[in-house]
């Protein structure tokens, strides 16, 4: 099972008590999974579809609860080709259609009759408790996690351009850095960052799958932290391996040519040691002579060394 349904199944069993929350998390649904369908003369149903079947118990359970309504329901093989079941539900009744989507906010009646709103119904979003399970019943119907052991990505899917903008809107006043992007004809409200994530699963009360990321978030972000430590290290290690072998080329070539013994007696000393001891330390170079010399005090002397053997191979035209 993906991190995206093991999200959906832990909050569609979330027990909605409150009648305002019961509509709010019903009209999200019905945009998301829903299809008003006409049929006989001016007579409509509804036909929500959906292939997570706690999301389908969880909708027949607030049409009961809230509409005493009993769904008829019917269970389908999906064409695609994971074959999941597409559990159906209908509802034939025209009253009982009416009444749930005026109830809902997605039938409205204008000056001409009824009309269909495309539109967020914000009077059913007013508390901060309807806000939340309405975007419980977004992300239920028509939203997605990417595995976060690979990327963090959510997504909401809508056909509807307004609809996607409102959804961002509201998305946003959590502050959680949402954006809308046409694809394939449909528009998606996306999230990118790990933290806003967390944010709005913290939001629609999914607090298992929360946890889940942040364990994946905090040992990526370990993991990543001892990379860079070992690549930093990796890289000074190389950089005194380097600095070693200089050194010990520019000393050789000062013996062959004019003699360590031509040197002073503070640089033949350190020359000798370093030439003795190839895998030694600054600091246990310095431990060494006598009088012992600190790691800043070797690195100098080294660094004339250095330039001395620059000097003579310019004088030699090497």
């Amino acid at each position: 099972m993906t991190f995206s349904s093991r999200t959906k199944n832990e909050i569609s069993k979330i027990i909605v008590a409150k009648k305002c929350c019961q509509l709010a998390l019903l009209s999200a649904l019905l945009k998301m999974t829903g299809t008003v369908q006409i049929h006989g003369v001016n007579k409509i149903g509804i036909r929500l579809s959906t292939e997570n079947a706690s999301i389908a118990r969880m909708l027949f359970s607030l049409l009961k609860d809230r509409f005493k309504i009993n769904a008829r329901v019917v269970v389908r093989k999906s064409r695609h080709l994971n074959k999941n079941n597409n559990y159906i539900l209908y509802i034939d009744s025209d009253s009982d259609s009416h009444e749930i989507l005026k109830a809902t906010g997605i039938l409205q009646e204008k000056d001409n009759g009824l009309k269909l709103n495309y539109r967020l119904p914000h009077y059913l979003i007013k508390r901060s408790c309807c806000r939340k399970a309405y975007l419980r019943g977004i992300f239920l119907g028509g939203g997605s996690l990417s595995d976060p052991e690979k990327t963090y990505h959510l997504e909401l899917v809508t056909n509807d351009e307004n609809f996607a903008e409102d959804i961002k809107e509201l998305m946003n006043q959590y502050e959680l850095g949402a954006k809308v992007v046409m694809r394939k004809g449909n528009y998606v409200i996306y999230i990118k960052e790990g933290e806003n994530i967390v944010n709005f699963l913290n939001i629609i009360g999914a607090h298992n799958a929360l946890l889940s990321l942040e364990n994946i978030r905090i040992y990526k972000e370990m993991r990543n932290n001892v990379n860079r430590i070992v690549n930093c290290e990796t890289a000074n290690l190389d950089k005194t391996v380097n600095a070693a072998l200089r050194q010990i080329e520019n000393i050789e070539y000062i013996r062959s040519t004019i003699g360590l013994d031509k040197l002073p007696a503070g640089l033949a000393e350190i020359a000798e040691l370093r030439l003795e001891h190839r895998e030694a330390t600054l600091k246990e170079l310095g431990e060494m002579m006598s009088p012992e010399v600190g790691k800043s005090g070797v690195n100098h002397r080294l660094r004339k060394l250095d330039r001395i053997a620059e000097n003579l191979r310019d004088k030699r035209g090497e």
